[in-house]
C-alpha cells in the first residue's frame, strides 16, 4: 500500500480531474505562483506583474475560484476586487487509481515541470544583472540513490522537510528576516532507467 506524503494542512490534495485540469493552464499558475509571492491582489495588478490584461486575469481569477484555489480577499467591485490563494501551494498524486485524475495530474505536472526548468534558465542566463550576494544562489545537482522503495521514500519525506522549513514565511510576510528573497527550490525523483530488470518490490527474498 502506498505510504501517505507528509503535507502541511494549508497545502490543498487535488485529485477532482476538472480541477487539476483548471490549473493547467499558462495564465492560471502564473497567476498562483504571483500570489503566493505579493500576496492579495486585484486583477488590474496581477495583470501587470505577470504581463497580461486585467481581463485575461479577471477571467482566469475566476475560473480558479470556481475550483476552489483563489477566493475573494474583501475589497471593491471588479477588477478592484482583490483576491488571494485558498491554499498555499497543491500536491498531486498521479498513481492514486484513478485514470482520468492519474492523466491530468500528469498533465499538470509536466507543464509545471517546464515553468520551473524555464525560470531556472533564464536567472541563469541573466545571473551578472543581480545584486552580489544574489549572484551565486542558484545551482543545478544530480545523483543516483541505490535504495529500497521504502528507504527512497524516507528519503522523499527528509526532502519534503527541508522543502517545508520556511514555509511560515510565506504564510507571514513580518516574519521574513532583512535581506532575505525568494529563492525557488526544485526536486523530482524517479526510477532511473526502465522498469525491466529490476527487482518487485512486492517479491519475496
Amino acid at each position: 500500500m502506498p505510504r501517505e506524503k507528509k503535507t502541511p494542512p494549508d497545502l490543498r490534495r487535488v485529485t477532482d480531474p476538472q480541477a487539476l485540469r483548471a490549473l493547467s493552464h499558462p495564465v492560471r499558475l502564473a497567476l498562483l505562483e504571483v500570489l503566493t509571492l505579493e500576496g492579495p491582489l486585484t486583477a488590474t495588478r496581477a495583470g501587470e506583474l505577470i504581463d497580461e490584461s486585467p481581463t485575461t486575469c479577471s477571467f482566469h481569477l475566476r475560473q480558479l475560484a470556481k475550483y476552489g484555489f483563489v477566493v475573494e480577499a474583501g475589497g471593491g467591485p471588479g477588477r478592484t476586487r482583490p483576491w488571494k490563494l485558498a491554499h498555499l501551494g497543491w500536491t498531486t498524486d498521479s498513481a492514486a487509481g484513478d485514470a482520468a485524475a492519474g492523466v491530468a495530474s500528469d498533465t499538470l505536472g509536466q507543464l509545471t515541470l517546464q515553468r520551473y526548468v524555464d525560470r531556472h534558465d533564464q536567472r541563469t542566463r541573466i545571473r551578472d544583472a543581480y545584486p552580489e550576494p544574489w549572484r551565486g544562489v542558484g545551482e543545478q545537482s544530480q545523483t543516483v540513490w541505490w535504495v529500497t522503495p521504502s528507504e527512497a521514500a524516507d528519503l522523499q519525506d527528509e526532502l519534503r522537510d527541508l522543502f517545508f522549513r520556511f514555509r511560515e514565511r510565506l504564510l507571514d510576510p513580518s516574519s521574513r528576516p532583512a535581506g532575505s528573497g525568494p529563492v525557488e527550490v526544485v526536486a523530482f525523483t524517479h526510477l532511473f532507467g526502465g522498469p525491466d530488470g529490476y527487482a518487485d518490490p512486492d517479491a519475496a527474498g
